[in-house]
């Protein structure tokens, strides 16, 4: 049985001075970076404030590997070197669909694709589709939480995370928004929070899920 709670909606960032839409959403340890449109923005969490901007097409997923950024571009994926913003490689996207989401685990990146539905593990250096994830909802952002694998997914104005098995596309766990709120990019922080960007509100919402009781203290 799938598991689901309301997702507890901690901070909210922004809305952003000049900032129409968040798009892709990744973070690298100290900076969020979201995806404007025209730019890549990147701000502190604790403050809230922006650092630092990298001007290119931004207008889908955003992810990070540790060293480097990605970032969708028009029909393809840009590596990106995150201080200069100099781009060392181009990938290209499968044909078959508009991307959404993004994110890096495993050794490969992991792209959300909105219309068709599912999520494509694809080859870092030559973005061949390497295992495929169905949904039967609009994915929106994608996140690995440690070994979890979660996406964002909205159905009419119900927004919410969805932790998936990536074997099966099972649904395990679903976190839902409130009424209204969109989830336009997704990115855990490795800390128990989800970065979820807002769509056309301009905003960055942290979200939690719900702790967890031990079945020793349920009885």
């Amino acid at each position: 049985m799938t598991k689901t709670s309301a997702a507890i909606i901690e901070r909210v960032y922004g809305p952003f001075t000049g900032v129409e839409r968040v798009n892709g959403v990744t973070f690298d340890g100290q900076r969020v970076w979201f995806a404007s449109g025209p730019a890549l923005v990147a701000f502190d969490p604790d403050s809230g404030h922006a650092m630092r901007t990298l001007e290119l097409p931004a207008r889908a997923g955003t992810a990070f590997d540790g060293r480097f950024l990605y970032q969708v571009a028009d029909g393809v994926i840009q590596k990106l070197e995150p201080e200069s913003g100099q781009v060392l490689q181009r990938i290209p996207l499968p044909a078959d669909g508009p991307a959404s989401g993004l994110t890096w685990a495993e050794g490969s990146l992991w792209l959300g694709q909105h219309q068709n539905k599912r999520i494509l593990k694809l080859d870092p250096h030559t973005g061949r589709v390497l295992h495929v994830v169905e949904s039967d909802r609009f994915v929106t952002g994608v996140t690995f939480d440690g070994a979890e694998l979660w996406h964002g997914a909205m159905a009419g104005d119900q927004a919410e995370l969805r932790h998936v098995d990536p074997t099966t596309s099972s649904v395990l766990e679903r976190l839902e928004l409130p009424a209204g709120e969109a989830i336009s990019g997704l990115e855990a922080d490795g800390a128990g929070r989800f970065y979820c960007g807002g769509g056309s509100s301009g905003k960055v919402l942290a979200v939690r899920r719900p702790a967890r009781i031990p079945k020793s203290e349920t009885r």
